[in-house]
């Protein structure tokens, strides 16, 4: 953590701050500052009070408020939905928490450029069915889009299940109006397809996770929604068999499919159970969710019949339908209610985000079984198979005693993180660094790299003040 001092808010500065954007929006009331001390890691260790939550509605008050901040040195961390995994809008230093909460409008929906202007507050899917109506949609599709905000998107640059063919956040964003930490408001980019004036300061701002400024508003491409949806549902009989047809069909199929979601054993048990899913799972060692999208039924049905031929001939038990939407959206519950299952199995976990190269997973596959005995976890594999994004979750044993546990969590770990670094992977995909994996960040970046960070970071945040120990440490 920085080392940098930092001063209390007082009475003076609450004042101030109840000015800016009413009193009744300035939080510090104890049980409703403990909601903002965490996000969806499962470590309540990792939280960390706030001292005051403000919730501003406009950016002139977002700026007033880091202006303050600024010159009083308080830090500030933003917020959106809190739904994160990587402690990212934790107050690790206390101070101020800026929740987007209230910031939460669509508004513009142009359709004549195909793109969305939207505020930071907005819940991701809530811009969909606001466009749906207009034969468009928003693919920067994370897979917790009914609770995150779009703003936490554009923070930790999100993906999910549709990235192999339409990619992440960042794709989509083509705007930005901005609060550095000095309280200045920048505006980036605009509605245009095509830009190249300058440094990209805009994407470097997409995925920063709130270090380097705080996003008002936000410019999104939109797509024509695919008008045909099928979703195969793929049993193998062991993981590896699962995974090595990814490449495959990444490579020989000449399709590319909207998603490849992998789900092992446990994973799938886990979730049918949660969801008292009536699926026959039992033979099953793992299973494949491939969906295949497009504006030509045809053209689709050719596509997902390819697919499912390949997947036959590389040992797949069965390739099952869902060409409606009630039973894709069956199909999808049971991938999307993974990680709420095993909270209810074991509320103490470790969600992890490796990436590797897609050709690499079957390679990991023996990494994880090793790990899994050495350190006596269960350690249950699910992700986004299709670009070599799985979330590999180590399970603590409700009958171990938490020191133990807090013992070998980190040691697993890295250990992990090794395995990805050794196949040319890294420790996040999609859900950021944060203070969850900051630790671990000298094992995949050099140090010539983490300094480049630490001169960005100084040169926008020259008193650290905005979501300071998160990523790198100054």
């Amino acid at each position: 953590m920085s080392a940098m001092p930092y001063s209390p808010v007082t009475e003076e500065v609450l004042a101030e701050l109840a000015r800016i954007v009413g009193e009744r929006h300035v939080l510090t009331d104890p049980e409703k500052l403990e909601a903002y001390s965490h996000d969806e890691v499962a470590d309540r260790e990792c939280a960390a009070m706030p001292e005051v939550v403000v919730r501003p509605q406009t950016a002139e008050e977002v700026a007033r408020i880091v202006r303050l901040a600024y010159e009083r040195r308080i830090p500030v961390t933003p917020r959106g939905a809190g739904s994160g995994l990587s402690g990212g809008a934790v107050p690790l230093f206390g101070g101020i928490v800026l929740s987007t909460e209230r910031m939460n409008h669509i508004l513009e929906i142009d359709e004549a450029n195909m793109m969305a202007v939207v505020e930071p507050g907005v819940v991701t899917n809530d811009i969909n069915e606001a466009v749906a109506a207009l034969g468009l949609f928003y693919a920067g599709y994370p897979m917790s889009l009914e609770t995150c905000c779009i703003g936490g998107n554009v923070a930790e640059n999100a993906g999910g299940g549709k990235a192999i063919k339409y990619g992440v956040t960042e794709r989509y964003v083509l705007g930005l109006d901005v609060v550095l930490p000095t309280g200045q408001i920048v505006e980036l980019g605009g509605k245009r397809l095509k830009d190249v004036t300058g440094y990209n300061v805009l994407k470097l701002m997409v995925g920063s996770e709130g270090t380097l400024g705080i996003v008002t508003r936000i410019i999104l491409r939109l797509l024509p929604l695919p008008t045909a949806q099928v979703v195969l549902l793929v049993p193998f009989a062991d993981v590896r068999s699962a995974v090595a047809v990814v490449p495959v069909l990444m490579t020989a199929g000449g399709v590319i499919p909207t998603a490849i979601e992998l789900m092992d054993r446990l994973s799938v048990q886990a979730s049918c159970r949660y969801l008292n899913e009536q699926l026959d799972y039992e033979r099953a060692g793992a299973m494949l969710l491939i969906e295949v999208d497009g504006s030509d039924e045809e053209i689709v049905r050719r596509d997902y019949e390819r697919i499912g031929e390949i997947c036959l001939d590389h040992r797949a038990q069965e390739v099952y339908v869902a060409d409606n939407h009630t039973t894709r959206e069956r199909l999808w519950r049971i991938r999307r209610n993974i990680a709420e299952a095993f909270k209810v199995i074991s509320p103490v976990q470790s969600l992890e985000d490796i990436v590797v190269p897609t050709a690499s997973i079957p390679d990991l596959m023996p990494e994880l079984d090793r790990l899994s005995d050495r350190f006596g976890v269960q350690m249950p594999c699910y992700g986004h198979a299709g670009d070599g994004n799985l979330h590999v979750t180590v399970v603590k044993d409700p009958a171990e005693p938490m020191d133990a546990w807090r013992r070998k969590l980190p040691e697993c770990l890295t250990e992990l993180y090794r395995a990805a670094r050794r196949l040319g992977g890294t420790i996040s995909g999609e859900h950021g660094i944060g203070s969850k994996r900051k630790a671990f960040m000298p094992l995949v970046a050099g140090e010539a790299e983490l300094d480049l960070m630490r001169k960005i970071k100084r040169a926008l945040d020259p008193r650290n003040i905005l979501n300071p120990g998160k990523i790198v440490d100054l």
